[in-house]
């Protein structure tokens, strides 16, 4: 398009430019200098490419923005501001806050506007990848026959970066992913300018960054505004060329390189590493402002003429691409009746009436790694939650992700003998890519609404902690599969046993660890987590486990109790003397430790606890019933450290648990080796029982 731009425009953005530095001023502390040079950016792709609504920040057809350079949150808030998408100007001054809607990076679910929290670097990045990975799984379940590029649903994905951003591994994980998946309505805006807080990138960061993206498979542009000869000129409209070729590309994600002078024009500390992320002071901010035409004595002094200007033009534009809009969208409602109940469900966030009954069973008395039981169960309900896709970095056979009979998530032309995909498929592919994984299922999880799972090795759940981190801090419906739980890994040795994840993903808050006995619990597992929007984790074993009857012959009680977090699954008659907890693989040796006990006239309860965190947000009575207070005898069962489980077992409690790290052998002979087993705990009982009476 051509670009119509005049002195109004000029004017906004120098209020942008100074709004953004008097914020830090006012607040004493914050991110400055991206704010003010990326400012012409910023306010061209809302002004002018971007297609969104002010009245409602949420409409599923427009295009989203991400500011993986987090740190700089001016920049987006200044440019909400200018679009009358909720924030005002009292709003800039209260940046960074108690209780603003303008804190120090942007935060999911907290700003209008705000698609993805975003700071740690890098990931907001990767997360724009799900974004632009959900659109295409969004078109093909609600709008397949339509070509891409011309469906309702459709839209661009606008990312802006910095230097930062393309130095962390995570998006260079993504990013070759992207460009894997030809990924045409993402284009990512990278502010070239050099400086980080430690100043002059060229002591760390010195690739051409250009070409090894090309070798991702992107369109790569490049537009200086500083020139080789030193000057320096913001041509918005050679960044508006550069915008529309990034779209014309449809076969490929396209990255802008914008070389920029960091704080550009403010005098003293433009283009330092001081400008970065610390207050101009008196002096550079008279400075800036003198320099843009404007009163160096009065503080956000906005030009409201500009202002107004700028949010009736993105009222008016953005009002008529609206309306064309709509008119589409009911005419394929009015063809797609059945897909149009189906968009309404899916954004409801409810499961479909009866969709429990599609949940396999499992014989009783068969072992079964939980692992594939839940592959069983994710086969079984595929067809009654087709918002439901996923995959695994790379494991898919060993994690048993892979939906059977649907194709796989992949541009025409990438699928392998052993996968065949369209850009529609359902099974994902992230490669050994955990972090990225991580990310891209965060996006994809925010944007909706879909539901999306991802696997791996329970120990490489290190390698994604950030996004997992993230999903719990945004409470994303995000679910994790991580299998080979324990040493029951066995053979592969130390280096693939999780030992301490389990203390380790506990304490992250808002996140639910769970970590089922068997294969019935496991469908249950899945079924708790589907019926909740919130981050989850299902830790799966890799051995075979007992599935034991749930009926009268056993008297073990109902697998549906799993929702509880913990339940009594084996109990006496009366008090118990003791009582034994366990999670996952552990379970069946508190069962055969109670056996013996009995037949020494102990009497043990058995509780399977698949989820504390589930456990701790029942009644105090529930949880009174499960683990009375009277009965100070309690053993843990757990081949991990023991840490999360003294809370529960208490002062006269023991823990039988694995304290240091496995070894390469056959997983029975390392449970034996090491003292996760029946005998164990019948001793660590005795003992509890001597220290409560004591």
């Amino acid at each position: 398009m051509t670009l119509k731009w005049d002195q109004i425009d000029d004017r906004a953005v120098a209020t942008a430019k100074v709004l953004a530095a008097d914020a830090v001023e006012k607040v004493g502390n914050g991110h400055p200098g991206t704010a003010i040079s990326i400012a012409p950016a910023a306010y061209l792709l809302y002004q002018r490419h971007m297609n969104i609504d002010p009245k409602d920040d949420r409409w599923i057809g427009r295009d989203r923005f991400i500011l993986s350079a987090g740190h700089s949150s001016l920049t987006q808030y200044i440019q909400l501001y200018l679009a009358g998408m909720g924030l005002e100007l009292d709003d800039l001054k209260s940046l960074r806050t108690a209780g603003s809607l303008t804190p120090g990076h942007p935060e999911y679910r907290h700003t209008k506007g705000v698609e993805i929290t975003t700071g740690p670097l890098g990931t907001g990045i990767a997360s724009a990848v799900g974004f632009a990975m959900n659109a295409r799984r969004v078109h093909g379940i609600l709008d397949p026959e339509t070509p891409l590029g011309e469906s309702v649903f459709d839209h661009q994905v606008y990312v802006l970066s910095g230097d930062g951003c393309l130095e962390e591994g995570v998006s260079g994980e993504a990013c070759s992913l992207a460009g894997t998946q030809k990924l045409g309505n993402l284009t990512l805006i990278w502010d070239d300018n050099h400086i980080s807080i430690e100043d002059d990138t060229k002591i760390a960061f010195t690739e051409d960054v250009l070409k090894r993206y090309e070798a991702y498979g992107w369109h790569v542009q490049r537009v200086d505004w500083l020139s080789e000869d030193g000057s320096y000129t913001e041509d918005v409209a050679a960044l508006s060329e550069a915008l529309d070729a990034a779209k014309a590309v449809t076969d490929k994600p396209s990255l802008i390189a914008v070389r920029t002078i960091i704080g550009w024009p403010t005098p003293g500390k433009q283009n330092t590493g001081g400008i970065h992320g610390s207050k101009l002071g008196a002096e550079a901010l008279a400075g800036l402002k003198t320099t843009l035409g404007l009163d160096p004595e009065k503080s956000f002094d906005v030009d409201q003429e500009a202002v107004d200007a700028a949010r009736a033009n993105v009222a008016q534009r953005c009002a008529d691409y609206r309306k064309d809009w709509d008119a589409r969208f009911e005419a394929w409602k009015a063809a797609n009746p059945e897909r149009a109940a189906l968009l309404e469900r899916l954004q409801s966030g409810k499961l479909p009436e009866g969709w429990e009954k599609a949940l396999p069973t499992f014989e009783a008395g068969k072992a079964v790694a939980t692992r594939a039981a839940s592959g069983q169960v994710l086969n079984a309900i595929a067809d009654v939650l087709p918002e439901l896709w996923g995959g695994s970095a790379d494991l898919a056979g060993s994690n048993n992700t892979f939906i059977k009979g649907h194709p796989s998530f992949l541009p025409e032309g990438r699928s392998s003998e052993a996968f065949s995909g369209n850009e529609f498929g359902r099974n994902l592919h992230f490669g050994v890519r955990e972090f990225g994984m991580g990310a891209v299922m965060n996006g994809i999880a925010a944007d909706g609404p879909t539901r999306v799972y991802g696997g791996t090795f329970f120990v490489f759940s290190d390698f994604m902690r950030g996004a997992v981190r993230l999903a719990a801090l945004m409470d994303l419906p995000v679910t994790y599969v991580w299998t080979h739980d324990s040493i029951g890994v066995g053979e592969d040795g130390p280096t693939h046993q999780p030992i301490e994840h389990l203390a380790s993903y506990r304490a992250i808050p808002n996140l639910a660890i769970v970590r089922p006995a068997d294969a019935t619990e496991t469908a249950q597992a899945w079924k708790a987590v589907l019926e909740q929007s919130h981050p989850a984790a299902l830790v799966l074993s890799r051995q075979n486990l007992p599935n034991p009857a749930r009926d009268e012959s056993t008297g073990f009680a109902s697998a549906e109790n799993l929702v509880k977090g913990a339940y009594v699954l084996a109990d006496t008659e009366g008090t118990p003397d003791v009582i034994l907890l366990a999670s996952g693989s552990e379970v069946s040796i508190a069962l055969e430790a109670r056996e013996t006990l009995a037949a020494e006239g102990v009497a043990a309860r058995v509780v399977s606890v698949p989820c504390m965190e589930w456990f701790e947000q029942q009644s105090a009575e529930y949880r009174e019933e499960v683990l009375p207070s009277a009965v100070k005898a309690r053993v843990s069962v757990e081949a991990g450290i023991a840490l999360p489980w003294y809370r529960w077992i208490g002062e006269a409690g023991r823990a039988v648990s694995l304290e240091h790290f496995g070894a390469s052998a056959a997983g029975d002979l390392l449970f034996s080796e090491f003292g996760i087993d029946a005998e164990h705990v019948v001793s660590a009982a005795k003992e509890s029982i001597d220290a409560a009476r004591a």
